[in-house]
């Protein structure tokens, strides 16, 4: 039986992984030197750090793959997105294209809750609808599943 993993380490590793991933996007720097940066700058003992390395170095591997999923379920271009906006979009769709271990409603949840403590008055609201139309899209079959009536 595999070990769940400790859900407060892995919130605290998106939360990190978010926050590198908007310094990568400003900065532009080498995702190896702002992870790092973070793993020295962090006390990392209580955070998924496995997690957190993943999903930094996995959303800019997949950027173009990323970006055209959240593209093709919203009004306007990643370009036009608030960098916080962004990082959050990308690492949710990251986390539903390459995470299939992780609910979709976790995804959608935890991507809410950083756009609340970190984005505009109103940006969870769009991260909802966002991650919300994307797991209808790449993870169909449990969307379906979980909606559907129990016995």
């Amino acid at each position: 039986m595999t070990q769940r993993p400790n859900m407060a380490a892995r919130r605290k590793a998106r939360r990190l992984a978010m926050q590198a991933l908007y310094q990568w996007h400003l900065s532009s720097s080498p995702v190896n030197q702002i992870e790092a940066e973070f793993i020295t700058d962090h006390d990392m003992a209580k955070v998924d750090q496995e997690y957190f390395s993943e999903v930094l170095r996995g959303v800019p591997s997949t950027l173009t793959e990323l970006d055209s999923y959240i593209e093709s379920v919203t009004d306007r271009s990643v370009r036009e997105m608030t960098p916080v906006e962004l990082s959050i979009l990308r690492m949710g769709a990251y986390e539903l294209v390459h995470r299939i271990d992780v609910p979709f409603k976790v995804i959608i949840n935890e991507g809410v809750e950083l756009s609340k403590l970190f984005g505009a008055s109103e940006g969870h609201r769009y991260v909802n609808g966002v991650l919300d139309k994307l797991s209808q899209r790449l993870r169909a079959t449990e969307v379906t599943a979980s909606r559907a009536p129990r016995d």
